[in-house]
């Protein structure tokens, strides 16, 4: 493959996660290293149906992504690209841009968007971006560790104000199939009571669980909830506050709070690695992989499997939050 030649294209698809930045810097500066050009395409695979690409001439056009949340290259969710129909002009586009490979950043949407150009025979290497950590055939996605930070840092100061008021506060995080981020954030800050949906648990349980935590003499109860608990978060707190538990309940929705901020420096690094290496295995002549995190090292999975299986909640995690709730 004559490298001088070879023009790389990169998107950012689905929702943001912090670190994306870091990524498409990453790419870019590997790319142009290795002497192959790079094509940026706005608004994701939306942009890439419209034909929205951006070219940059060096290596110091990327300069401040490393610490910037977001994406520069903004996203969009594409219905059009759920088509043949649009994966075709998709298709058309890149061939006219002159892109010969295509590197796409994102979650589950964005690698199943991949995996079906890959199937057209375009060259394409996914990388995982997404918060909730819900990816198949990595560790970590990008965005994960930033977002936990994010939501510790805030159940740290509403302990302050729970604690104060002897209040049990009701913390909704994002996470509408999976209770990743919920879990780990349990952990992390301390809860009491973690709700999550692959978990189901009735308005009795956590009743009773701060009643106890009430009567064992506590000055405040910290509920964690996934946004996709059985349980809505504003349903259960008044009827938390009908079943008198001993605390009067707030609640506190984050929202899009998590996705937002500066990365820390493990998702500056993840990002870093994960992009060197789509470029190089993109060089190599790979398609239709995405690059992760397997313990230390980035290794690769097959699109077709990671978009085939579920990763699933760790149990023992789970379990983690009740024992530690003293």
């Amino acid at each position: 493959m004559n490298k001088n030649n070879y023009t790389i294209g990169v998107l950012t698809s689905g929702g943001d996660a912090p670190g994306m930045n870091a990524c498409v810097r990453a790419v870019t500066r590997t790319s142009f290293l290795k002497g192959a050009k790079i094509v940026g395409v706005m608004n994701g695979y939306e942009g890439l149906i419209n034909g929205e690409f951006k070219r940059w001439k060096n290596a110091r056009d990327v300069s401040g992504f490393l610490r910037k949340g977001g994406t520069a290259l903004q996203t969009k969710r594409s219905e059009r690209f759920r088509e043949k129909s649009g994966q075709r002009e998709a298709i058309r586009n890149m061939n006219e841009e002159g892109i010969d490979g295509l590197i796409a950043i994102g979650g589950d949407g964005t690698l199943t968007g991949a995996h079906a150009l890959a199937k057209q025979g375009i060259q394409v290497i996914g990388v995982p971006a997404s918060i909730d950590n819900d990816i198949w055939g990595t560790d970590m996605s990008i965005g994960v560790d930033t977002a936990l930070n994010t939501i510790t840092e805030a159940v740290d100061k509403l302990r302050d104000t729970a604690s104060s008021h002897t209040r049990a506060f009701l913390v909704e995080t994002m996470g509408r199939n999976s209770g990743y981020l919920a879990v780990q954030a349990g952990i992390t800050s301390g809860a009491d009571i973690v709700l999550c949906p692959e978990f189901p648990i009735t308005v009795e349980d956590v009743a009773e669980q701060v009643e106890d935590a009430y009567r064992r003499g506590k000055n405040h109860a910290i509920i964690i909830a996934a946004e996709g608990a059985q349980i809505r978060s504003t349903d259960l707190a008044k009827r938390l506050d009908e079943l008198d538990v001993g605390f009067k309940t707030r609640v506190t929705i984050l929202g899009h709070i998590q996705r937002g901020g500066s990365p820390t420096a493990f998702d500056r690094l993840l990002a870093t690695r994960l992009g060197i290496r789509a470029v190089e295995v993109l060089l190599e002549g790979t398609t239709d992989y995405m690059v992760g995190l397997r313990g230390r090292d980035i290794t690769m999975a097959p699109l077709e499997d990671v978009i085939s299986n579920p990763r699933p909640l760790n149990m023992e995690h789970y379990n983690m939050v009740r024992q530690l709730a003293k």
